[in-house]
């Protein structure tokens, strides 16, 4: 059994948060893989070590003196060597990272230093081997991973040991590092998974679990026990906050169960994905939906004309404006003699006047109708494709609190439901589908 375990920036804060780490890892020896964010914010207000190092690259580009944020990262690290006594030369890696604070330095280079401080830190207190990313990690020049040059290395550098790696960053083919996008530890541990063709990859944070609805809006939401891939990327898609998107290819390719863990309760299953449940558990049959999410902030244009259903080409004259113009189309509920089309009302606030006028160019339809202020809200379950009723229950529970739908869109794989209401009814009508379907 192998796990590759990673651990976010919450997990990596302080010396206490370290010391809850190593009681993870300490009750699973199968965790010899281990991959660590740079130490995040320990309190309210607190900075992200990232962040300063991004504001350090950014006073050095202005000529404007830098030591004092140097200062806030250098004490940060010694707090945590001197309260766990690691023997790691903090001192020596603080003095080569100062020395390149200088103009010229390689902003790639300068933020990729908080993944590999800390790395350098917890391999120290683990007693685990410190894997440097820039040995293995191998990207092209266009910035994705030449997985047979990383597997190569890696194959030789991780086989049997218990290793420490930083994520974030790797190499590029000239030698210099290249760090990802924000968040892209979790890709790091994602592609570590898959190369160690690992059974398990846990992705330690400090929430337990993805939440069926947003805690801002539906009060102590339930953890989703057991999601599938398509089921989150409904969820990612609709503005759920869960993981980077990248981080879940890797893992998908090769039938990986993806379990999202809290470090501050070790004890709760989280989540688990994966890419379906043949043992579905009791809990899942009974439960219609497994998440519910939604974004604000929608135009819908609808367009008109008679024999529109029966007339060839229409639609794809109607996409290819949105396309001129640059604008996504979201979603197009269509009825006999009209479509609508479901925009990002930011979007088109520069062209909505020019797209409706070409929109009339092409087509000359009967009538464009435009209805701004809109919020869409899709719930998503696995099992509504199994459940008679299922739209016809929703439909009921939203009428039966006064919220007026404006907007219906369902795939034939019924996935998913999603409807559009008024910007206004947004938060209740997530309250009301929790309420009704979930409590």
């Amino acid at each position: 059994m192998l796990k590759v375990a990673k651990f976010g920036g919450s997990s990596m804060a302080d010396a206490g948060q370290y010391a809850k780490v190593k009681a993870i890892l300490d009750s699973d020896p199968s965790r010899s893989v281990v991959v660590v964010s740079a130490a995040g914010k320990r309190f309210e207000g607190d900075h992200k070590i990232t962040d300063l190092l991004y504001l350090c690259y950014a006073h050095i580009q202005y000529g404007v003196d830098c030591e004092g944020v140097f200062s806030m990262i250098a004490d940060r690290c010694r707090g945590i060597c001197r309260d766990l006594r690691l023997g790691v030369d903090i001192e020596n890696e603080l003095a080569l990272l100062r020395a390149e604070l200088k103009p010229g330095v390689s902003q790639d280079w300068l933020v990729s230093r908080g993944e590999y401080l800390s790395a350098l830190m917890l391999a120290d207190y683990l007693d685990f081997d410190f894997l440097d990313s820039i040995r293995w990690l191998k990207f092209r020049f266009d910035g994705t991973v030449d997985k047979e040059t990383s597997y190569a290395a890696l194959a030789g550098l991780a086989c049997g040991r218990k290793v420490v790696i930083p994520g974030f960053y790797g190499v590029l083919p000239d030698g210099h590092i290249r760090v990802m996008t924000r968040g892209g530890s979790d890709i790091t541990g994602a592609v570590l998974a898959n190369l160690t063709d690992a059974d398990v990859y846990e992705n330690w944070t400090d929430v337990s679990g993805i939440l069926m609805a947003d805690p801002r809006i539906v009060d102590n939401p339930d953890t989703i026990p057991r999601i599938t891939y398509a089921e989150l990327r409904g969820l990612s898609y609709m503005g759920a906050q869960v993981l980077h998107e990248a981080s879940i290819f890797p893992v998908r390719e090769k039938h990986i169960p993806l379990n999202i863990r809290n470090t501050n309760d070790p004890g709760h299953p989280g989540t688990v994905i994966m890419e379906d449940f043949p043992d579905e558990l009791p809990e899942d049959r009974k439960r219609l939906i497994t998440g519910i999410a939604g974004r604000r902030d929608f135009t819908i244009i609808t367009v008109a004309k008679t024999g529109m259903s029966s007339a060839v080409g229409i639609l794809k004259q109607i996409l290819e404006v949105f396309e001129k113009h640059g604008v996504c189309v979201e979603y197009t509920p269509s009825g006999i003699d009209s479509v609508s089309l479901v925009v990002s009302t930011a979007k088109t606030a520069n062209c909505i006047y020019s797209l409706v006028g070409d929109i009339q160019k092409a087509v000359q339809p009967d009538s464009i109708d435009l209805t701004d202020r809109i919020s869409v809200v899709a719930a998503v379950g696995r099992k509504m494709a199994y459940q008679p009723g299922s739209s016809g229950a929703l439909f009921a529970a939203l009428g039966k609190n006064g919220i007026n739908v404006r907007m219906i869109s369902q795939g034939p794989e019924e996935l998913n439901i999603i409807v559009g209401v008024n910007n206004d009814d947004f938060e209740k009508t997530i309250r009301v589908i929790y309420d009704s379907f979930v409590k």
